[in-house]
């Protein structure tokens, strides 16, 4: 549920911004904070969103709550860092494994070093150190969240998810035919073997993007 935010988030920003997968600094860049740069890549990395938070959580397993506190963090960070600050493409994965990182070692008794961190997310070492340091700053090192605050940000991710990815899923699953019209189908396929096959397919392809809000 997770990834799926988080890949709608971008996937808005990079059109607002006009993304392409080419690197675009911003002009005034300099006057960007500077950990807010530390997380931009040159590229946008080929492993999806999903696919990355899989890898972290099976070479360095979590829990939940280490995940949900990166949706807590990155608003936090918009907040304070207001228009600099814009999660996309470039940024996100390298915020991702920077914030599991810092929130596993505050929110588990459990967690895993620097090394196995960088070598999961495919950064240097020295680099995830860093990164680790910048996401700290643009925290304020504040990283407690409160128990109705991270309630509250779970609600809102099942709304999401229900909303978003299972109700599309179910609207783009073709309505089945009825006793009655799948035998009127039939009679009609043997009485015109050629056109009629041609027209049931149409209609089905109409029926399927009616109910995926074609």
């Amino acid at each position: 549920m997770v990834a799926a935010l988080l890949t709608k988030i971008t996937t808005t920003n990079d059109q607002r911004l006009n993304h392409n997968g080419v690197e675009k600094h911003p002009a005034d860049s300099r006057s960007i904070n500077s950990a807010v740069l530390a997380f931009h890549g040159r590229n946008v990395p080929t492993i999806t969103i999903s696919s990355y938070l899989g890898r972290i959580n099976r070479y360095c397993p979590t829990t939940y709550e280490v995940f949900l506190s990166l949706l807590v963090y990155f608003d936090r960070m918009t907040d304070e860092m207001s228009s600099q600050f814009v999660v996309d493409s470039f940024n996100i994965h390298r915020l991702v494994i920077a914030g599991v990182t810092c929130a596993s070692k505050f929110f588990s008794d459990v967690f895993f070093t620097n090394s196995r961190y960088a070598k999961v997310g495919g950064l240097p070492l020295l680099e995830l150190n860093h990164l680790e340091l910048q996401f700290l700053l643009l925290n304020d090192f504040r990283l407690s969240i409160p128990l109705s605050e991270l309630e509250d940000y779970g609600t809102m991710l099942v709304q999401f998810y229900g909303r978003e990815v299972l109700q599309s899923r179910v609207n783009s699953i073709p309505p089945r035919l009825t006793p009655a019209e799948g035998h009127s189908h039939q009679s009609s396929s043997a009485d015109n073997d050629g056109s009629v096959r041609i027209e049931n397919a149409a209609a089905a392809a109409v029926a399927a993007g009616v109910a995926a809000g074609v």
